[in-house]
């Protein structure tokens, strides 16, 4: 009998469930080297850091390939904690964390690019990707926060890189870009209207509940 799908998962969540079977064994082997996840997140975050200044100097092959290896490297801090039965509420913290200085450090890599071959709507669009990459966590964050959820959208995290780094390695970072800012500025509105009608369903129980109980 097959199971339904559930519709919940991300592209991310997907791809680590289809993986599964190659994470967990070399996820087991970095577990007895000594390596914490932690350490393994902040190492993803130092190639993804080198990824960025070899784009910043306009290497966009070499960039893209360093990047896609980080990313690589940054799929195990999760399977890492899960194999070690100690998955922490500080972990994913850090994780996360170090997922928003990694995108801020790749934009940041090629806005200088961009300054420095005076591609300034090269600049203006980075800036955009920038701005919807962020909003699409934050969204998800705020709205986990206040108890809704919002792993909903186009172009979650996985997908962008999916999308960046295929186009940096063909060198065509203003392309890239260009996608990024376009379909994450989406996703972030789509996150924000499926936020707002939960909202709606909320209140409406709310005034349901105050008339049932008067």
């Amino acid at each position: 009998m097959n199971q339904t799908p559930n519709p919940n998962l991300t592209f991310s969540d997907r791809m680590r469930l289809l993986f599964k079977k190659i994470l967990d064994p070399i996820g087991a082997f970095l577990n007895r080297t000594g390596l914490t996840p932690n350490a393994i997140t902040l190492l993803g975050l130092l190639g993804t850091t080198i990824g960025a200044y070899i784009l910043s100097q306009g290497n966009m092959f070499w960039g893209g390939v360093v990047l896609f290896l980080s990313v690589i490297v940054d799929v195990f801090d999760g399977t890492m904690a899960r194999l070690r039965g100690e998955p922490s509420d500080f972990g994913a913290f850090v994780d996360s964390v170090s997922d928003r200085y990694a995108e801020f450090i790749t934009f940041g890599g090629l806005l200088y690019y961009f300054l420095t071959q005076q591609n300034y709507p090269g600049v203006v669009i980075t800036f955009a990707a920038t701005a919807g990459s962020v909003l699409v966590s934050y969204v998800k964050a705020r709205a986990e926060g206040l108890g809704f959820t919002a792993k909903v959208g186009i172009l979650t995290r996985f997908e962008r890189y999916f999308v960046l780094i295929p186009l940096l390695v063909f060198n065509q970072p203003f392309l890239a870009v260009c996608v990024i800012a376009v379909l994450g500025n989406i996703t972030a509105f789509q996150r924000i209207f499926h936020v707002r009608t939960q909202g709606h369903e909320r209140m409406k129980k709310a005034r349901e509940n105050k008339q049932y109980i008067q």
